[in-house]
C-alpha cells in the first residue's frame, strides 16, 4: 500500500488568491511611480532573488513588496504607505483558512492510507494554518521544510521509513510536488489550483510515474490503480 503525501497550500486550503489580491493593492499603491506590469514584474524578481534569504511565505512576501517600493520610488518610501504594505501582510497572516472543495471526501476515501502533511514556508505560518484547518488529526505526519527538493523529501521518507518507491506525493506545484519526488524513486501527482505562482511551473514530464488529475477527488481512485499494478 501506498504512502500518501499530501501538498497544503492550493491543494487542501486556498491561498495563492490572496497573494494575487494583496499583489493588486501593491500595484495601486505604487500606480504613481511605474505602470502595473513594471510593479509585477520588479516585486516578482524581488521575491525570487529574496527566497534563498527569507524563504517561502508571507513575511518573505511583504519584506519583497517594501524593498520593491523602495526600489521604484528611489528610497523616498512614504511613511503611510510603507504602513499600509505592513498592513496587507498582516492582514494575509490573519486570514481565514478556507479548504478546498472536495477535500475533506478525498481524504475520507484515503483514511486507510498513511497520510503525511508536506508543506513549505515560514514555520508560525504553516502551523497556524494546520491547526486552523482542522485537518491536523488526519495525517500520520506533518512535516514543514523550506525548500522541496529531492534531499528533502528523501530525509521526510527517511524519517518516516518509507521507502521512496512506495511513495506517491499530491500537489499543485510542478517544481515542488511533482518532480522532485519522481527524481527520488516516487510517484508525482499534479492537481492544478485555479491560481499559480509561475516560480512553481514546470512542463509535464514524460514519465510513467508522473500523473495528473482535475481534481483532489480523483486521487483515492488513482492511488487504487497505481496499488493494483505494484501488487505481484
Amino acid at each position: 500500500m501506498l504512502t500518501i503525501g499530501l501538498d497544503a497550500d492550493d491543494t487542501l486550503w486556498e491561498n495563492e488568491a490572496f497573494f494575487h489580491l494583496t499583489q493588486e493593492d501593491f500595484v495601486r499603491l505604487l500606480a504613481d511611480h511605474a505602470d502595473a506590469a513594471t510593479v509585477r514584474a520588479r516585486l516578482y524578481d524581488t521575491e525570487i532573488r529574496n527566497l534563498e534569504i527569507y524563504g517561502y511565505g508571507i513575511k518573505g512576501f511583504t519584506l519583497s513588496m517594501i524593498q520593491t517600493a523602495l526600489e521604484l520610488t528611489g528610497g523616498d518610501l512614504p511613511g503611510p504607505v510603507t504602513a499600509r504594505l505592513l498592513a496587507l501582510g498582516q492582514e494575509m497572516l490573519r486570514h481565514p483558512v478556507r479548504l478546498l472543495d472536495g477535500v475533506e471526501a478525498a481524504l475520507d476515501a484515503l483514511a486507510d492510507h498513511r497520510l503525511i502533511l508536506i508543506t513549505k514556508g515560514d514555520v508560525m505560518d504553516q502551523e497556524r494554518k494546520v491547526a486552523s484547518s482542522g485537518l491536523a488529526a488526519r495525517f500520520e505526519r506533518i512535516e514543514i521544510v523550506q525548500h522541496k527538493t529531492e534531499d528533502a523529501y528523501a530525509a521526510v521518507l527517511k524519517r518516516a521509513g518509507v521507502a521512496p518507491e512506495g511513495f506517491l506525493m499530491a500537489g499543485n506545484s510542478m517544481k515542488s510536488d511533482v518532480l522532485p519526488v519522481i527524481g527520488i524513486g516516487g510517484h508525482g501527482v499534479l492537481i492544478p489550483a485555479a491560481l499559480g505562482w509561475a516560480h512553481e511551473h514546470a512542463d509535464d514530464p514524460d514519465h510513467p510515474r508522473f500523473h495528473r488529475l482535475a481534481r483532489i477527488g480523483e486521487l483515492a481512485a488513482l492511488v487504487a490503480r497505481i496499488e493494483r499494478g505494484l501488487r505481484p
